[in-house]
């Protein structure tokens, strides 16, 4: 079993930034993915971007490519999603997901912490 605790949204003015955190703890594994997904009122859930926990390697949508940027600390436990540029339109619940390469796109990942807000005023 995996934990995902997110910290680090809030409220942030257009072209700002922000930067996110989540703290993984149990058992993590190194073939695990991580992921970033938001979720605005009214929408479903969307991928924003995903790192290897080993390789490092990224993904990203296509929203937020040159804008976020997504790491990690191995060592800590820790991912993190940089956001700069921020858009009205970047306005949601950010949560932070863990599981296999396969399920992390789709949005089926099998542990996901419990969202921290962004809100970003134009």
């Amino acid at each position: 079993q995996v934990q995902l605790v997110e910290s680090g949204g809030g409220l942030v003015q257009a072209g700002g930034s922000l930067r996110l955190s989540c703290a993984a703890s149990g058992r993590t594994f190194s073939t695990y993915v991580f992921g970033w997904f938001r979720q605005a009122p009214g929408k479903e859930r969307e991928f924003v971007a995903a790192i290897s926990w080993n390789g490092g390697s990224t993904r990203y949508a296509d929203s937020v490519k040159g804008r976020f940027t997504i790491s990690r600390d191995n060592a800590k436990n820790l991912v993190y999603l940089q956001m700069n540029s921020l858009k009205p339109e970047d306005t949601a619940v950010y949560y932070c997901a863990a599981g296999a390469p396969d399920t992390i796109v789709p949005g089926t990942a099998d542990y996901w912490g419990q969202g921290t807000q962004v809100t970003v005023s134009s």
